[in-house]
């Protein structure tokens, strides 16, 4: 599937790889198919990728997967929200939040509360709002920081 894209101008995203999620996400319910972009030319891993919107090429939302910056990172599903995903198992999950990057760059921060769940098999998503008590606005700077300070030591 061809895109032209905001930020990375006419992309080639071969059908495997473009993620449908039926109900759409936060602020974009009637943007149902995407595909995540990676910078696969650093040597080091980005935590921030693009989830881009194969519906309207000018949506591109920054996303990460929060376990690379909060290992503990477990939010409490209703597993029933997650059944039109197909089965998942810890081999075939890809779970992202969303990230917010405002003016004040060490402000950026992560939505635990409304992570978007992949099953890799199905290449269906969905974003759901947890139950647990975690931030919308949780702030990561200081987390990218020590994370590449910890790869240059």
């Amino acid at each position: 599937m061809k895109a032209k894209t905001r930020l990375f101008g006419e992309i080639e995203i071969e059908d495997e790889k473009i993620i449908q999620i039926d109900q759409g996400i936060i602020g974009f319910p009637e943007l149902r198919h995407f595909t995540l972009i990676f910078d696969a030319d650093r040597e080091e891993k980005s935590v921030i990728m693009w989830l881009q919107s194969m519906d309207d090429g000018d949506i591109a939302i920054p996303a990460a997967v929060p376990a690379d910056l909060l290992p503990d990172y477990n939010p409490t599903v209703d597993n029933e929200l997650l059944e039109s995903l197909g089965t998942l198992t810890p081999e075939n999950t890809y779970v992202l939040v969303t990230v917010t990057v405002p003016r004040n760059i060490e402000d950026i921060s992560v939505n635990l509360k409304a992570p978007i769940v992949i099953n890799t098999d199905t290449n269906k998503g969905c974003q759901l709002i947890v139950e647990d008590d975690y931030a919308v606005r949780y702030k990561i700077y200081d987390l990218i920081k020590d994370g590449k300070k910890k790869v240059g030591e």
